[in-house]
């Protein structure tokens, strides 16, 4: 290869990787900042004469966009892998940005009354069918970009920019909450962390529109089958099953361990709204910094065996640990837990994007991948903070979230074992000469 080439391949795989990321970084700030922000929405969309039943309300509106997920998934992701990576993700980031906004300016249910949580969950179902699209779509682009033998560094920024939508996420909402007062907050405060959403999405846009498709994906076109879902289940359905069941732990640890954390700190451990977010930022700031660790070491004993060990490890630590935080809660033993379980699911979370790509050749990739994360997201994550609520509820256990998020890493287990060991290399078959 020229140096030109190798430059031309270089500059290319960069604005892949940031065109991923700032997609991702978009779509998980926001749900992340909704999640955080629950405890004030409840009250100013969904007033009821229970706190209880507000924050269900509230909690049930946030699983509501993970309804749509799964037919965004399907729309998008056949979308990505017929018109391209390139046309898909920008239509995404687009839809995604419009949601935001309608969230931004809703006005309360005190100014309009049913029209606001009307208003609420119409953004909600918005940016589930945008979100739908974006996991599978910037997965394949980071993979197709990647060289073959780095495509487990590649892949961890699919995590890591999640977990760095996260951490902003976080410490907006710990800016907001400690600087403003609590009327202001209620006022206009809550609207700020949306605002900010605002920002990137015609950043994002932007780098979007200007990226080019990858040779991979150029390549599947013209040789390869048309993506149809007939042509995804006849062929792939056992890796449809294998990449549903791997992204359960993934979702439940991130709505429930993530997401509704700050709630479950102040409903059940009666510690600091604001404090509670400290371990939020020290978690994820773990996850950005291990997950492209972890996925480049991936690249080099396999993806299979770190990725089980992980979740074993998870599997086996979270209760006790949740027995310890429960028994004297205090914020230094919350950030000791979510330290402890943000560095075991690193080794997850990196290979995490590698992993599921290559269950899929490039023609079905997009929509394969769409339709394993975004059905496993809506039935384990999206309505994950609900049924957390009403199982605390129902049981009278702080500790109930701690048996959900165990089933779910259980399960992950099982579907991780069966992965198939081969490798699908059509881009190291596509980049030979003939």
């Amino acid at each position: 290869m020229s140096t030109a080439s190798r430059r031309a391949s270089r500059s290319l795989n960069t604005r892949a990787v940031t065109a991923a990321v700032i997609g991702n970084a978009l779509e998980w700030y926001d749900f992340t900042v909704f999640g955080f922000l629950t405890v004030v929405i409840a009250e100013l969309f969904f007033p009821t004469s229970s706190d209880y039943s507000s924050i269900l309300l509230t909690t049930a509106s946030f699983g509501v966009a993970f309804v749509m997920r799964p037919v965004g998934g399907i729309v998008l992701g056949l979308y990505a892998d017929r018109a391209g990576r390139k046309a898909a993700l920008s239509l995404v980031i687009a839809l995604m940005t419009l949601g935001i906004l309608l969230l931004a300016i809703a006005p309360p249910y005190s100014a309009i009354g049913i029209g606001a949580p009307i208003a609420i969950v119409i953004g909600r179902l918005l940016q589930g069918f945008s979100a739908g699209g974006e996991f599978g779509s910037s997965t394949a682009l980071l993979i197709e970009a990647a060289p073959f033998s780095k495509r487990g560094f590649y892949g961890s920024w699919q995590m890591a920019s999640q977990a760095a939508a996260l951490l902003l996420g976080a410490i907006v909402g710990a800016l907001v909450t400690r600087g403003l007062s609590p009327e202001a907050l209620r006022s206009w405060g809550w609207r700020v962390p949306f605002i900010i959403g605002l920002v990137i999405g015609p950043i994002g846009y932007y780098i979007r529109r200007h990226l080019a498709d990858s040779e991979a994906f150029l390549h599947a076109k013209q040789t390869a089958r048309r993506a149809t879902l007939g042509e995804l289940f006849a062929h792939h359905s056992r890796d449809v099953l294998c990449g549903l069941g791997s992204v359960i732990a993934l979702t439940v640890s991130i709505y429930v361990l993530i997401s509704y954390l700050p709630t479950f700190a102040v409903t059940q451990l009666k510690l600091p709204y604001a404090d509670s977010l400290t371990a939020v930022i020290v978690g994820n700031l773990l996850l950005v910094v291990l997950s492209p660790v972890m996925g480049a070491w991936s690249d080099r004993i396999g993806r299979k065996g770190i990725s089980l060990w992980s979740l074993i490890l998870t599997l086996v630590l979270i209760y006790p640990l949740f027995v310890w935080l429960e028994a004297a809660p205090s914020v230094s033993k919350l950030i000791v837990v979510q330290a402890i379980l943000s560095i075991t699911l690193s080794g997850y979370y990196g290979p995490f994007g590698a992993l599921m790509a290559e269950l899929f050749p490039a023609n079905v990739r997009s929509i394969g991948l769409s339709l394993a994360y975004n059905f496993a997201v809506m039935l384990f994550g999206g309505c994950g903070q609900f049924i957390v609520t009403w199982l605390i509820k129902t049981t009278g256990s702080p500790l109930a979230p701690t048996y959900y998020v165990m089933c779910g890493l259980a399960l992950s287990i099982v579907a991780v074992a069966c992965v198939p060991a081969q490798r699908h290399a059509d881009l190291d078959a596509m980049r030979k000469p003939a």
